[in-house]
């Protein structure tokens, strides 16, 4: 097996020695998932795909990942094997990648999903166009694409947000988020996804449930950026994940860690560009269970309705996140979309009246610089307090730019909802301990009337505040 370039190697130990001084215990980055060597390699096409985007290749590219998987399973362990999908474009219904098979789907070939219920398994937690459960050593790569055809979705096209169909008729689930998702692996363990473009999901596009190391690098997700729920990359209680140089422009959240069954701990993200009209980073909302050792570097994120958020509604804690030198673009979208345009953004407010709090603590936010249409928002609850938040090196640019009504908090999911408030450099609710060190506010001047002041909290509920070197100030 080939190992990982040694530039991906001494990224992933700078980023290690630059955060060491803040991190509580060691915890070195995990090993990536070994590259697969060149090994044996299936031709769909040799199994009859005929590779035109008219007729179903289904039957030939499961054909081709069986014999793949024979294969790697006959050889030594941790061997692979590749299927190979030519240039064309190739429509299927929901296919089952298997251990050691690596999809290579090359340069001119799309795989494209199904646009019928009867493409996907009766089960709605299996409605993916590939997907890969309880697998070893699986993968996707070669410079080509995967196309959920996420527009065939769309009931009326409507420029604020779209409205989608959705297959609730069914009863094989409920709401309005009843659509197929785009690539799946659930309990998968060394995953990989690269070099590869990830386009027009009706749902979620990469969702990663309950897998142990995961690299997912070079990859391009594109999304059509009125459609809701088209989530770029979603992580569910799954470890040691590394993520690095994507490209991710979708309508909803961009990278979003969830805990449902259990804990999401060593997840590190680097070197990505993301607009998005939701999160661009976002922790939860679905946060039952606990959040640890996470890295967020270098990262920009352009024009997107919240740049970093954790909404933690479900009873789990947070603790140990960085992030680090950020560029941030934030500006209001329609009140449809959650977010105001909040360049941060940590709440922890219970979904229901009966949901446990989850407290927060020990975050970082280092070298980030934000250009924002709204300001900071940090409210912990009486249950779940927000402790030991830490600024270092914060620049943020507040000026106004869209035509959208501000002096709102959002506080949804659940909780208060949206709520007439006044605009501030940041807003601070339930916190003990929070660092503010060499941060600049800079206000345009025509419009600085809007904001009533740089910092909107009351001693009752925030507590154990340091400034040093804080400065406010006009720019024109």
């Amino acid at each position: 097996m080939a190992v990982p370039p040694p530039s991906l190697l001494r990224s992933a130990l700078r980023l290690l020695v630059y955060l060491l001084p803040f991190a509580q215990w060691p915890r070195p980055p995990p090993p990536p998932p070994p590259v697969p060597g060149p090994g044996a390699s299936f031709s769909v096409r040799d199994f009859g795909a005929a590779g035109d985007g008219c007729r179903y290749d289904t039957a030939a590219i499961q054909d081709a990942i069986d014999a793949c998987h024979a294969h790697a399973a006959a050889a030594a362990a941790g061997c692979t094997c590749r299927v190979a999908f030519p240039p064309g474009r190739y429509l299927t219904a929901t296919v089952r990648l298997k251990s050691g098979v690596v999809l290579d789907i090359q340069s001119g070939a799309t795989v494209l999903g199904g646009t019928e219920i009867g493409n996907y398994p009766r089960e709605a937690d299996r409605w993916y166009v590939i997907l890969a459960e309880g697998a070893r050593d699986v993968g996707i790569t070669g410079g080509g694409a995967v196309d959920g055809q996420g527009l065939e979705f769309v009931r009326r096209f409507d420029e604020r947000k779209n409205v989608m169909v959705s297959w609730n008729k069914t009863g094989a689930c409920l709401g309005d988020e009843c659509r197929p998702r785009l690539v799946g692996f659930v309990g998968c363990t060394n995953v990989r996804v690269w070099n590869v473009s990830l386009n027009q999901p009706a749902y979620w596009c990469l969702h990663i449930v309950r897998c142990v190391n995961t690299f997912i690098h070079d990859v391009s997700i594109y999304g059509d950026f009125n459609t809701p729920n088209n989530d770029g990359i979603d992580i569910d209680d799954s470890n040691h994940t590394v993520i690095t140089r994507c490209k991710i422009d979708t309508g909803d959240d961009a990278i979003c860690p969830k805990t449902y069954t259990g804990p999401l701990y060593n997840l590190t993200a680097t070197d990505c560009w993301i607009r998005t009209k939701s999160s661009a980073i976002k922790l939860g909302s679905a946060s039952w269970f606990d959040f640890r050792g996470l890295v967020f570097d270098n990262i920009t994120i352009v024009e997107s309705h919240r740049g970093l958020g954790m909404q933690i509604r479900d009873g789990g804690n947070v603790n140990d996140i960085t992030f680090s030198n950020i560029k941030i673009s934030t500006r209001y979208y329609h009140p449809s979309w959650w977010g105001r345009a909040e360049p941060i953004y940590i709440t922890t407010c219970p979904r229901h009246s009966w949901s446990k709090e989850g407290a927060v603590s020990n975050i970082r936010f280092i070298n980030i610089t934000a250009d924002s249409e709204n300001g900071v928002f940090l409210s912990g609850s009486k249950g779940g307090l927000l402790r030991n938040l830490r600024f270092s090196n914060v620049n943020l640019t507040y000026k106004r730019w869209t035509s959208y009504e501000g002096g709102l908090a959002d506080y949804r999911p659940g909780c208060q909802g949206l709520v007439k408030h006044g605009m501030a450099g940041i807003i601070m609710e339930h916190i003990k301990g929070l660092e503010i060190e060499n941060v600049n506010m800079r206000w345009a001047d025509e419009k600085s009337w809007q904001w009533d002041n740089p910092l909107d909290f009351r001693p009752s509920t925030v507590n154990g505040i340091s400034f040093r070197d804080f400065h406010s100030d006009l720019y024109s």
